[in-house]
């Protein structure tokens, strides 16, 4: 007997929304493709950057030495949540200029980007079937994905931008020589000829520490927005089995409604948790850049 070869309208549903709008029309097959540009992913992700620099100029250009408004006092309290975190953690005053608004930037960007996932799942693939720009395959905007966060490369992106200051930071503060020095003598440190022995562990080690905190910096904020993502896929699923007013139809459209409002719930904590964590994390992997072994 020839295996069955259709893929279920459920599965067909979810593939389909799992497809990002990309210069070759298609899923991507590999991890890392690099021939591959997710527009869908890049138009997003600017433009929920380019609203949280509104925000802050906006919060910026009405600030009053007065009585605060609560537009105001809720961004004060913001910034003074970051900074407090930035100085237990980032104790260069020099460098917690730059890296406090970076921290406060990071955490509402990605707060932004996440809070996306509360977009109901077909609501933009209806808006481009009414305008003409989704109805079928080929159409420039049948695939389209519009949560950045639960594309692998946005993450991993922001995840090597904190690598790259972990290393600008490391080399500012140290210097070149005390960088390298750091990279080779620890965590294993020796005398005379121990120290050429230990030398090529202590690089690996300490390269893999980087890697390390580098890829699971992206890979915590991908896995649970894309896992939220997925569940509220499933979720529509319940009402998408609607065949008429019946007791299964009926059941399954209130579990839908209920389920998916409980999720929502739940998904706030996520998104706000999510941008601490990553900002946090950013605040600490810095901080130790400033530091030796």
């Amino acid at each position: 007997m020839a295996a069955a070869s259709d893929v279920s309208p459920q599965s067909e549903y979810i593939q389909h929304h799992l497809v990002h709008l990309n210069n070759l029309g298609e899923k991507q097959s590999a991890i890392a493709q690099f021939n591959i540009i997710n527009y869908d992913s890049l138009f997003w992700s600017i433009l929920m950057g380019l609203l949280v620099v509104f925000f802050l100029w906006r919060a910026a250009r009405k600030a009053t030495s007065g009585v605060p408004g609560r537009f105001q006092m809720f961004v004060e309290s913001l910034v003074d949540m970051v900074e407090e975190q930035a100085k237990g953690i980032v104790h260069n005053e020099v460098s917690r200029r730059f890296v406090s608004p970076l921290a406060l930037t990071v955490f509402l960007w990605i707060v932004m980007m996440n809070a996306l996932d509360f977009v109901p799942v077909d609501l933009p693939a209806t808006v481009f079937r009414w305008i003409g720009l989704g109805s079928h395959h080929g159409d420039p905007l049948y695939y389209h994905r519009i949560l950045p966060t639960a594309d692998l490369n946005v993450p991993m992106g922001m995840s090597l931008g904190v690598l790259l200051l972990m290393f600008y930071y490391g080399i500012k503060i140290k210097h070149p020589g005390g960088f390298v020095k750091d990279l080779i003598s620890a965590p294993f440190h020796g005398h005379g000829i121990w120290v050429v022995i230990l030398l090529p562990f202590n690089l690996l080690l300490n390269l893999i520490e980087y890697a390390a905190k580098s890829v699971s910096l992206g890979m915590r904020l991908f896995g649970n927005m894309f896992a939220g993502e997925l569940l509220f896929m499933l979720i529509a699923l319940l009402g998408g089995a609607w065949t008429g007013f019946n007791a299964t139809s009926i059941g399954l459209g209130l579990g839908q409604i209920v389920a998916g409002s409980i999720w929502a719930i739940f998904h706030i904590l996520i998104v706000l948790l999510q941008g601490f964590i990553f900002m946090m994390l950013t605040l600490v992997y810095i901080g130790q850049a400033h530091e030796g072994h």
